[in-house]
């Protein structure tokens, strides 16, 4: 097996320790600093270490001339998963941001979805095209969306720790739903003729 494999799989096996962390009752009652809880600052490093294993296993594959189909499969399926569940355990916990008398939720449950769906989209114009023979390669405004949502991911884990860290979090939130839906656009834009080919 692959170096960058190895580190895929690793990634994947890192989405259900961060499930296990978000349900233990003893982590998730008790703080490490401020009001972010002890499961929140687990699963936030074990998101970075994750999420750094997700460049550098890209980055061996192509240099080292280690790309392979599994590579091909496992790796953006890796990314989505375990951004996904990130949000999933943070919706649950329904954090909110507060203005004054405003209190806004870090993670609703509409952001979720729109995030769930656009993926499961794109996936599924991915598979279409791979049945063709056809490989859709990630534009700029997916780079963009992935690596702006990893940093707000990083922030939101740490939502409590002070007020300019939950308006950071807030903020890298809202933008992270703008990206998903404009580089969603733009990829049913560009894969227009597979998707109405056959209407």
């Amino acid at each position: 097996m692959t170096l960058p494999n190895k580190l895929t799989i690793a990634r994947i096996a890192a989405i259900p320790a961060m499930v296990v962390v978000a349900c233990i009752p003893y982590l998730r009652e008790n703080t490490i600093f401020a009001s972010v809880t002890l499961a929140n600052f687990i699963n936030m490093l074990i998101f970075v270490a994750a999420a750094v294993t997700d460049f550098f296993d890209g980055q061996i594959a192509r240099k080292h001339n280690l790309v392979t189909t599994f590579g091909k499969f496992a790796d953006p399926l890796a990314d989505k998963m375990l951004v996904l569940t990130s949000f999933l355990i943070l919706m649950e916990q329904g954090l909110p941001v507060t203005f004054g008398s405003v209190s806004l939720k870090t993670v609703p449950m509409w952001a979720v979805a729109i995030i769930l769906v656009r993926e499961l989209t794109v996936s599924g114009v991915r598979l279409v095209a791979a049945q063709r023979g056809e490989v859709i390669a990630a534009g700029w405004a997916g780079k963009v969306k992935t690596f702006e949502t990893m940093v707000a991911l990083f922030f939101l884990f740490l939502v409590g720790t002070h007020q300019v860290i939950d308006v950071i979090a807030l903020v890298g939130m809202y933008i992270s739903v703008i990206l998903t839906v404009y580089s969603g656009a733009v990829y049913l834009y560009n894969s227009r003729k597979i998707i109405f080919e056959s209407i």
